[in-house]
């Protein structure tokens, strides 16, 4: 059952180094205020996983919490390049990243059969593509009832999930709604996780659309107001689009990212008590 925490708290308990941790989230509730406990904490040789690794990434890449990336696209938005993950694979800088490079599609259905408790996912993509011969976890399958050829992707399990989402209740229940992309499939995946949310509230409404992760599938839940910026959370905030553009001239020069890190990340005041937060509820 989902116990109801800070946020420091739940990064503490539930992240490690060298745990393998996916931070889920396709254009919004994008968890970067979690991504930055973990960068406080100083966590180190992460294998971070992430369908499309933004800037958040950058960021922990940049802070030397990462050893491995597992990915299948990366980059800033609208914008272009992640000069932080660019420094680390091409200069070593602050020490080398080992890539696992998989497409959209391949990322998707390892994360779903991790979810349904299978050893790998199957699809008709990699076909005529170098991918397989350079990536693990990729190799051709043969239907057993057509005789078709397929690809068999090995299943994602992470020790550790970390989404952020609109509200949750009191009993650690857990909705988010808007665009969705992987987090259900990646917390169900896992063996641990940490949902960040807008706020606590005394029982979920229900929604159109909307994703309700059960109690029994959280570990941990932190209120945490704001924590998908500079992406959002619909319902209760919009995209920073300033901060994207900004991003990149910050993460192009080493001292500067330093700065902002030692600003913005480290300096920063510490969340409420769980104390606090329960008593809110």
């Amino acid at each position: 059952m989902a116990e109801i925490v800070t946020l420091a708290e739940a990064i503490s308990a539930a992240i490690g180094d060298g745990d393998t941790v996916a931070m889920e989230g396709f254009t919004h509730l994008i968890p970067h205020a979690a991504g930055h406990e973990v960068i406080r904490q100083r966590r180190r040789d992460l294998t971070l996983i992430r369908m499309t690794p933004d800037i958040i990434y950058d960021q922990l890449i940049g802070a030397g919490c990462a050893r491995k990336l597992i990915f299948s696209w990366a980059g800033n938005p609208g914008v272009g390049s992640l000069h932080r993950f660019r420094d680390a694979v091409q200069n070593s800088w602050p020490h080398p990243l080992e890539l696992e490079e998989h497409s959209h599609a391949g990322m998707a259905n390892r994360f779903a059969a991790g979810a349904a408790g299978l050893p790998f996912g199957v699809l008709r993509g990699y076909r005529g593509t170098s991918l397989p011969a350079h990536t693990a976890g990729v190799a051709d399958i043969i239907c057993p009832f057509t005789g078709e050829t397929l690809t068999a992707v090995s299943a994602l399990r992470p020790d550790v999930a970390v989404i952020h989402a609109q509200q949750a209740d009191k009993h650690g229940n857990v909705q988010y709604w808007g665009i969705s992309g992987v987090q259900k499939e990646a917390v169900l995946a896992s063996n641990r996780s940490v949902v960040t949310v807008e706020e606590i509230v005394d029982s979920l409404e229900p929604r159109p659309g909307a994703v309700v992760l059960p109690s029994w599938a959280v570990s941990y839940v932190a209120a945490v107001p704001g924590g998908a910026h500079p992406s959002y959370a619909l319902g209760y905030s919009v995209r920073d689009n300033d901060f994207y553009v900004a991003w990149d001239a910050i993460a192009r020069d080493r001292e500067r990212f330093a700065a902002w890190l030692d600003e913005h990340v480290y300096d920063r005041e510490p969340v409420r008590q769980a104390s606090e937060i329960v008593a809110a509820c």
